[in-house]
């Protein structure tokens, strides 16, 4: 599993000229079943994604399709993590730690 954090580095007037198409792209993640929760963090500073998938790289790609990554609007700092425990409802996502 992965947490994407997205700090803008331009005002956030050009990510909300972005908004339209950035919404377009994190629908279509949720379409293909990568993302699974995001949203604005607070302070309105950027924002925060869990993504499920085994391929860091390919998690990378698709951070580096957003349009907010595209126009230079915001710099992503990704973080994989193992989801060793889960709330029920994310039980799906539950993994096992390597070697055990």
């Amino acid at each position: 599993m992965f947490v994407l954090e997205l700090t803008y580095t331009a005002p956030v007037e050009r990510a909300d000229a972005l908004m339209q198409e950035h919404i377009a792209w994190l629908d279509e993640q949720y379409a293909a079943g990568v993302f699974i929760a995001s949203g604005r963090k607070n302070p309105r500073d950027g924002g925060v994604i869990l993504a499920v998938g085994a391929d860091r790289a390919r998690i990378e790609e698709i951070a580096a399709a957003d349009p907010f990554a595209a126009h230079g609007v915001c710099a992503y700092r990704i973080t994989e993590f193992v989801a060793t425990k889960t709330a029920p409802e994310l039980a799906s996502f539950k993994e096992e730690l390597p070697g055990q």
